[in-house]
Protein backbone atom coordinates (compact mmCIF):
# COMPACT_ATOMS: atom_id res chain seq x y z
CA UNK A 1 0.00 0.00 0.00
CA UNK A 2 1.07 3.63 -0.80
CA UNK A 3 -0.40 6.76 0.41
CA UNK A 4 0.06 9.84 -1.80
CA UNK A 5 -0.82 13.29 -0.91
CA UNK A 6 -0.50 16.32 -3.23
CA UNK A 7 -0.37 19.88 -2.08
CA UNK A 8 0.67 22.92 -3.66
CA UNK A 9 -2.55 23.83 -5.32
CA UNK A 10 -3.99 26.95 -5.47
CA UNK A 11 -5.75 30.16 -7.13
CA UNK A 12 -2.99 31.66 -9.95
CA UNK A 13 -3.28 34.17 -12.63
CA UNK A 14 -2.73 33.31 -16.23
CA UNK A 15 1.46 33.50 -17.11
CA UNK A 16 2.24 32.53 -13.64
CA UNK A 17 3.55 29.89 -11.89
CA UNK A 18 2.89 26.67 -9.00
CA UNK A 19 4.96 23.91 -7.55
CA UNK A 20 3.01 20.92 -6.77
CA UNK A 21 4.43 18.14 -4.39
CA UNK A 22 2.95 14.53 -3.85
CA UNK A 23 4.51 13.01 -0.64
CA UNK A 24 4.19 9.67 -0.58
CA UNK A 25 4.32 6.87 2.39
CA UNK A 26 4.06 2.89 2.54
CA UNK A 27 6.37 1.26 0.33
CA UNK A 28 9.67 1.46 -1.50
CA UNK A 29 9.08 5.32 -3.33
CA UNK A 30 11.62 4.10 -5.78
CA UNK A 31 9.93 0.62 -7.23
CA UNK A 32 7.21 3.05 -8.66
CA UNK A 33 7.03 5.46 -11.91
CA UNK A 34 5.14 8.04 -11.34
CA UNK A 35 2.46 10.82 -12.89
CA UNK A 36 0.32 13.58 -12.53
CA UNK A 37 -2.85 13.70 -14.30
CA UNK A 38 -5.55 16.80 -14.13
CA UNK A 39 -9.59 16.33 -14.41
CA UNK A 40 -11.27 19.83 -15.24
CA UNK A 41 -15.02 20.05 -14.41
CA UNK A 42 -17.20 18.31 -17.34
CA UNK A 43 -14.07 16.66 -18.83
CA UNK A 44 -12.32 13.36 -18.29
CA UNK A 45 -9.29 12.48 -16.35
CA UNK A 46 -6.00 13.38 -18.68
CA UNK A 47 -2.41 12.49 -18.39
CA UNK A 48 0.01 15.63 -17.52
CA UNK A 49 3.19 13.92 -16.63
CA UNK A 50 5.21 10.90 -15.67
CA UNK A 51 8.80 10.20 -14.88
CA UNK A 52 10.12 6.81 -14.28
CA UNK A 53 11.36 5.18 -11.38
CA UNK A 54 14.90 6.38 -11.29
CA UNK A 55 13.75 9.59 -12.73
CA UNK A 56 15.77 9.63 -15.69
CA UNK A 57 13.08 8.94 -18.37
CA UNK A 58 9.94 11.69 -18.38
CA UNK A 59 7.17 12.20 -20.86
CA UNK A 60 4.77 14.85 -20.98
CA UNK A 61 1.52 15.80 -22.69
CA UNK A 62 1.58 18.04 -25.73
CA UNK A 63 -0.76 20.58 -23.61
CA UNK A 64 2.10 20.67 -21.18
CA UNK A 65 5.51 20.19 -23.09
CA UNK A 66 7.97 23.17 -22.68
CA UNK A 67 5.57 24.37 -19.60
CA UNK A 68 5.80 21.87 -16.96
CA UNK A 69 8.42 19.91 -15.53
CA UNK A 70 8.00 16.65 -13.21
CA UNK A 71 10.68 15.58 -11.14
CA UNK A 72 11.34 13.44 -7.87
CA UNK A 73 13.21 13.11 -4.98
CA UNK A 74 13.46 9.49 -4.04
CA UNK A 75 15.39 10.54 -0.69
CA UNK A 76 11.91 12.46 0.17
CA UNK A 77 9.81 10.31 -1.35
CA UNK A 78 8.41 13.15 -3.60
CA UNK A 79 7.36 13.62 -6.15
CA UNK A 80 7.08 17.44 -8.03
CA UNK A 81 5.10 19.11 -10.91
CA UNK A 82 6.29 22.43 -11.88
CA UNK A 83 4.31 24.67 -13.71
CA UNK A 84 5.06 28.04 -16.03
CA UNK A 85 3.48 30.10 -17.78
CA UNK A 86 -0.13 28.54 -16.80
CA UNK A 87 -3.55 28.96 -19.09
CA UNK A 88 -6.87 29.20 -17.63
CA UNK A 89 -7.22 25.73 -19.62
CA UNK A 90 -4.46 24.43 -16.92
CA UNK A 91 -7.70 24.94 -14.59
CA UNK A 92 -8.27 21.07 -12.98
CA UNK A 93 -8.08 19.16 -9.96
CA UNK A 94 -4.46 17.43 -10.60
CA UNK A 95 -3.77 14.11 -9.07
CA UNK A 96 -0.62 11.84 -8.22
CA UNK A 97 -0.35 8.34 -9.52
CA UNK A 98 2.06 5.39 -8.92
CA UNK A 99 2.69 2.91 -10.77
CA UNK A 100 4.52 -0.30 -9.87
CA UNK A 101 4.54 -2.13 -13.60
CA UNK A 102 5.82 -0.11 -16.00
CA UNK A 103 9.67 1.28 -14.83
CA UNK A 104 9.92 4.07 -17.23
CA UNK A 105 5.90 4.91 -16.45
CA UNK A 106 2.95 5.19 -18.41
CA UNK A 107 0.68 7.83 -20.20
CA UNK A 108 -2.50 5.56 -19.40
CA UNK A 109 -4.37 6.07 -15.93
CA UNK A 110 -5.15 2.27 -16.10
CA UNK A 111 -1.77 1.06 -15.28
CA UNK A 112 -1.62 3.68 -11.94
CA UNK A 113 -2.43 1.52 -9.07
CA UNK A 114 -2.31 4.34 -5.97
CA UNK A 115 -3.59 7.60 -6.66
CA UNK A 116 -3.36 11.01 -3.72
CA UNK A 117 -6.53 12.68 -3.39
CA UNK A 118 -5.87 15.94 -5.91
CA UNK A 119 -5.29 19.34 -5.22
CA UNK A 120 -7.25 21.99 -7.16
CA UNK A 121 -5.43 24.69 -9.38
CA UNK A 122 -7.05 27.39 -10.47
CA UNK A 123 -5.43 30.10 -13.39
CA UNK A 124 -7.58 33.07 -13.84
CA UNK A 125 -7.42 35.14 -17.01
Amino acid sequence: QVQLVESGGGLVQAGGSLRLSCAASGRTFSNYAMGWFRQAPGKEREFVAVISRSGEITYYADSVKGRFTISRDNAKNTVYLQMNSLKPDDTAVYYCAADPSVPSGSSRSGEYVYWGQGTQVTVSS
